[in-house]
């Protein structure tokens, strides 16, 4: 029916019920219904339906009259009020205190008013829409259903718009609109020196300040995210070469006991991985960590070893967070690549085999290929996942050593930039800088994500591997 017209009288319809449609051949109610929301609705006997359109504008009308307008006037400015000033009252003849304006709740309160307005903007979009549709069904003698009847097909023919509304709204609420609320922070000069939240915009100031190189921010980014980017590659390849080897080993013909083994492999997952973290760290303490001591009494050290290195050699500590990240990562490799090696076809290595092809010659030209065009998707969702590893770091060794090269001793030496971020909000209050750091992770993190994929043969050849 969508892409035809009918003709009623000497007017055409089309049947798509769209908000241009509804401009150009809508009648007056109907496009008076981009005005007064619901009008259509309740002209043609759609009166519950039309009340809630109506009901939803008056609603954003009251707020922005009581608030909204207030707030989104004081965005430019992030408030006029910047410090605590002394008025004199004439009416009283005495001097009061006025309290300066609340910057970080004005630019809160202004996002969600964008967004309210932006949602307005979908209902204005559906008012339009369904004061079409209830013309056009007038017009064709066609039934116009009634609310009960919306609700069932709401959960009927549009029960995927249904379902999905939930998720949608809580994705706007709870990711969408702190990710506007924090890339807008990093284009201002919040830290802990400004009092009673109060702040001014400053632009691209602070991307300046963290992409210099010879900067003392810059000094600290860079050096942290070469660091990153390293940890993000070793931590994604080794776990993925050791649980394919692990899995191919435990998949050969002669192995026996292979559910046995994989349960002794995989049994560290059972226990929560902060845990884990956790106990390492205390076993690896200096000087009355339990594996120093137990080195020591075994007679292999004779002072104290400080696997979480130092300032100036944090080398040890670097190589003990990719060791240990190994124990935690090797189990989840060797879940997905024992299924994918139980589904290559036998007919491919029964082949190589009459064609004379030793093991290494079958690995490189039939397993590896196939693995790689199977778990090229998450290897790249491995990889920035490690790029945000928070956890491994920061429980493992909060990113010691620290040192005090870098921006007001904020970063250690084993340091992501996820975890440095955390110690610039929570421990240093430096809010704009965090935000631009954040900006930047995510820059990194889509621009490798998008590139990459779309050079896999998972991206070129969805249909299968050839």
């Amino acid at each position: 029916m969508a892409g035809k017209k009918n003709t009623v009288g000497s007017k055409a319809f089309p049947t798509e019920y769209t908000v241009t449609n509804a401009l150009k051949k809508g009648n007056l109610v109907t496009k008076l219904s981009a005005v007064i929301f619901g009008l259509g609705n309740l002209v043609h006997g759609q009166i519950i339906k039309g009340l809630i359109f109506l009901a939803a504008e008056i609603t954003y009308i009251i707020y922005m009259i009581s608030f909204g307008l207030g707030q989104l006037s004081l965005l430019p400015s992030l408030g006029h009020i910047k410090d605590q000033q002394q008025i004199f009252n004439e009416e009283t003849q005495l001097f009061e205190y006025v309290q300066p304006d609340n910057s970080m709740l004005i630019l809160l309160y202004s996002v969600i008013t964008l967004f309210l307005t932006a949602a307005l903007i979908l209902v204005l979009r559906a008012s339009l829409k369904s004061a079409y549709e209830a013309q056009y069904r007038k017009a064709n003698n066609m039934t116009i259903p009634s609310f009960k009847e919306d609700i069932a097909i709401a959960f009927d023919k549009k029960l995927h718009r249904t379902l999905l509304s939930l998720p949608c709204l809580g994705i706007v609420l709870f990711t969408i609109m702190p990710l506007v609320f924090m890339i807008l922070m990093a284009f201002t000069d919040y830290d802990r020196t400004n009092k009673d939240n109060t702040f001014d915009w400053v632009g691209l100031i602070n991307f300046k300040k963290v992409l210099d190189f010879g900067g003392e921010f810059g000094k600290t980014f860079w050096p942290v995210l070469g660091w990153t980017i390293i940890w993000a590659i070793f931590a994604t390849l080794l776990n993925y070469i050791f649980g394919m080897i692990l899995a191919l080993t435990i998949n050969r013909k002669d192995v026996k006991y292979k559910s046995f083994w994989r349960f002794c492999f995989i049994l560290s997952v059972a226990i929560p991985q902060f845990v884990s973290l956790l106990a390492i760290n205390q076993m690896l303490q200096s000087p009355n960590g339990a594996l120093n001591v137990l080195l020591q009494d075994m007679g292999f050290l004779e002072t104290p070893y400080q696997f979480f290195g130092s300032a100036q050699n944090p080398l040890s500590a670097r190589v003990l967070v990719i060791i240990v990240n190994l124990w935690v990562g090797i189990p989840y490799t060797l879940l997905t690549t024992t299924g994918i090696l139980q589904n290559i076809p036998a007919e491919l290595y029964e082949s190589a085999k009459v064609d004379g092809a030793n093991p290494v010659v079958t690995f490189v030209k039939i397993t590896l290929p196939y693995m790689l065009f199977v778990t090229a998707p998450s290897l790249i969702q491995s990889f920035i996942g490690n790029i945000n590893n928070f956890n491994v770091i920061f429980l493992l060794t909060g990113g010691a050593p620290a040192t005090s090269e870098y921006y007001k001793s904020t970063a250690g030496k084993t340091d992501l930039l996820v975890t440095w971020l955390y110690k610039l909000t929570i421990d240093n209050q430096d809010y704009s800088y965090g935000a631009v750091i954040g900006i930047l992770v995510f820059i990194i993190s889509i621009t490798f994500s998008l590139t990459v994929y779309r050079r896999t043969g998972s991206y070129k050849n969805e249909e299968g591997f050839q």
